[in-house]
């Protein structure tokens, strides 16, 4: 759901959201949100530290893109990269990374902080790259969770990939969705089907999505990332580490240490 309460208090709902309407939205959306996020997350996730998700599971101890020796040399996509922590860190690591993102002001706190990083205002599902241009690809909760058709994105990722590339990618785990978006006791109790795959909406007073948010089951991700033309290799579940005491949105210790709030999918392409 929602990580951040936007100003304006839009309507809350669950409804349709087309791809077009959904890119619109995440569009807007971070454009309006970024300097909020920086402010509140920026700490966290650190100038130059890759981050799997608000657990703080690190690429550094979990090598989930590969031996860290390994990433020295290779030409690296990051998508949905936001103030491009990632590929600072990447970068740091003797890698060739490319930070992409959809939202221009998310792009401007990449510049902000510096380091060289090559940033591209682009939307995933249509990738403005050649094909083959990758080694490796990855996103921590970036643009997966947002579009309302993850095969495109998918589909696009793996035609820049070269051949036995890896692609990793980190999103709300699905189980989420049938409980309230809530960090205290409220949000242990299920409240909606699993199932429902109705997509989460903020919209304004002319019915507008200025938020969409999209629900897949395991099942559902799993048959994505097939259809996208991938190998699944690993699907990781970070449990909630004792030093982690933050609330991130509906993220805490409390709920952490009894459900997931993540899921890293780490696929292959052929």
């Amino acid at each position: 759901m929602s990580q951040e309460t936007d100003r304006t208090e839009p309507e809350v709902t669950r409804r349709s959201a087309g791809e077009a309407e959904s890119s619109r939205a995440s569009r807007g959306w971070w454009n309006s949100n970024a300097d909020e996020y920086q402010i509140e997350h920026g700490t966290f996730l650190g100038d130059d530290r890759f981050v799997w998700g608000p657990e703080g599971l690190d690429e550094m101890e979990a090598g989930l893109l590969g031996p860290l020796d390994d990433l020295a040399g290779l030409d690296i996509l990051e998508i949905g990269a936001g103030a491009a922590q990632c590929s600072r860190w990447l970068a740091a690591q003797g890698a060739r990374p490319v930070a992409l993102d959809l939202s221009h002001r998310q792009l401007q706190h990449a510049l902000r902080i510096g380091g060289g990083v090559p940033l591209v205002e682009a939307d995933a599902g249509v990738l403005p790259f050649r094909d083959g241009s990758f080694d490796l690809a990855c996103s921590a909760y970036g643009a997966v969770p947002f579009v309302a058709d993850p095969v495109q994105v998918f589909r696009e990722v793996h035609r820049v990939l070269r051949p036995g590339g890896r692609w990793v990618f980190s999103v709300t785990h699905p189980v989420r969705w049938a409980f309230p978006d809530e960090p205290g006791p409220e949000g242990l109790s299920v409240a909606a089907s699993y199932f429902d795959r109705t997509p989460y909406v903020e919209q304004d007073e002319r019915g507008e999505a200025v938020y969409v948010e999209h629900h897949r089951t395991v099942g559902d991700r799993v048959r994505d990332v097939v259809a996208g033309g991938f190998r699944l290799v690993d699907l990781v579940e970070p449990e909630w580490p004792a030093w982690n005491s933050q609330e991130w949105g509906g993220w805490s210790p409390l709920r952490g240490s009894l459900i997931p709030g993540t899921a890293i999918f780490v696929c292959e392409r052929d």
